[in-house]
């Protein structure tokens, strides 16, 4: 195992860990939710009925994403709670955090899906789908581009 920088046992790691996780999953899962509640309520509103087949296919393409999304982010609390008191923390960790950056990716895919819904209805123009393939760009640097690169430079400075 690498040297954490900690003097820490691999449990006392786990729960360290565990607890970090839990923060970030607290402001993606609220997002998420804000998301697909608005989401769900979109079908009962007016103007639904007057979207064209396309922007109604965007649309429940976009609320099955958003119900994947929610089941990958709330899905590590229901892994702990499962495995409390099986002496498998270090695990639901790895576990807990691979479902985690899952939800992220499906949040980034509910996003993109809702904000080309959104774009179509509002501009009516082809200009849309680039709009949104601008945002998705920002998303994946400040996601996941950004922290990749942070963790070469990191383990670029360790080995010099």
């Amino acid at each position: 195992m690498a040297d954490s920088g900690r003097n820490e046992t691999a449990e006392e790691r786990a729960d360290r860990k565990w607890g970090d996780l839990l923060q970030e999953l607290r402001v993606a899962q609220t997002g998420v939710q804000i998301l697909f509640g608005f989401l769900l309520a979109v079908v009962f509103q007016e103007r639904f009925t007057s979207l064209g087949s396309t922007d109604r296919t965007i649309y429940v393409v976009t609320v099955v994403l958003g119900a994947a999304t929610t089941g990958a982010l709330i899905g590590p609390v229901s892994f702990h709670r499962v495995l409390a008191g099986e002496r498998l923390k270090p695990q639901t960790v790895t576990w807990a955090s691979w479902l985690t950056v899952v939800g992220l990716v499906l949040l980034l895919c509910t996003v993109a899906s809702s904000l080309l819904l959104i774009l179509r209805v509002a501009l009516h123009s082809v200009l849309a789908p680039w709009l949104v393939a601008g945002v998705v760009c920002w998303f994946v640097c400040c996601w996941f581009v950004l922290p990749a690169v942070a963790r070469r430079l990191h383990h670029g400075d360790r080995t010099s």
